[in-house]
Order: structure tokens, then sequence, then C-alpha cells
């Protein structure tokens, strides 16, 4: 084949340090702004981008020549840089150290696109934690909870 083709989707989810409830909703839009920039920057086009206070859901649709592990760390460098220029927080702003990141099927984009721009309705019933752990177990990803909450 002379051409490399690819079409992936991703889910990529991941908290604010210790799970701060600093993302006020006032400017998380902004936010949400700068998530969208970034990732059309590295290639990776955001299909949605949602969340609440303490963590951030992307549906990305993932370019074939940079990794996951570098797509992330660009998107939270960046997005964090703009946090801690942005004078919002009181404090230096850091994400979690660690993401979690989800295949998606084609015939699941519109449903996890719904799920991720209705975080706020969500999670009046479900906490990060909880939620993260369904998708671990969704996904069958062993995890061990001394090493997912930093």
């Amino acid at each position: 084949m002379a051409h490399s083709l690819a079409k992936m989707y991703v889910h990529v989810v991941f908290s604010t340090k210790h799970r701060l409830p600093v993302l006020l909703e006032e400017w998380r839009g902004q936010l949400f702004g700068v998530f969208i920039g970034i990732a059309r920057h590295i290639g990776c086009p955001a299909l949605a981008v949602g969340g609440v206070a303490d963590h951030v859901h992307l549906l990305l649709l993932w370019s074939r020549t940079i990794s996951v592990a570098e797509g992330v760390g660009k998107i939270k460098s960046a997005t964090s840089a703009w946090l801690n220029k942005s004078g919002r927080l009181p404090a230096a702003f850091h994400w979690q150290n660690g993401y979690g990141a989800f295949s998606i099927g084609q015939s699941e984009v519109r449903g996890i696109t719904e799920y991720i721009r209705k975080q706020p309705e969500h999670h009046r019933t479900q906490s990060f934690e909880n939620e993260l752990r369904e998708w671990l177990r969704r996904y069958e990803i062993e995890w061990d909870e001394r090493y997912v909450w930093d």
C-alpha cells in the first residue's frame, strides 16, 4: 500500500492534580477552546471537549503520526501553561500525572460526544473516581488504587 491510512478515535480523560475543583464554570469554556486549538495543532482534531471543576474529557480523531503519550503530554503541557499564564488561579496549576485513553469505534462517536458534552449533569450523581473506575472496568484495564489518584 503506497499510502498510510488510519482513522482512530481516542477518548482521553484526566483530572487536576489531587482532583482539586479549580476549573471554574465561568471560564471553563475558554479552556475548552484552548484544548481544541492545541489538539488541532498536533494533528488530532477534537470532536468533543467537556468536563467539570476537577477533570476533563476529550474525544479526538487521533493522528497516525503521534503516539498517545506524546499527544496527551503536549495537550496537558500547553493547557497547563495557558492556565498558569492566565492569572485565573491563585496558585500554580498542574494536571494529574497520568491519564486514561480509550479507543472508540466509529459507531460510538455520537454517544461518547453526547456523554462528554453532558459532564456537568452526569457528575451530579457520580464522582470522577467512580466514573474512571467504570471506564477501566469496561475496557478491562487492571489498575492499582495507590497509583491512579495523584
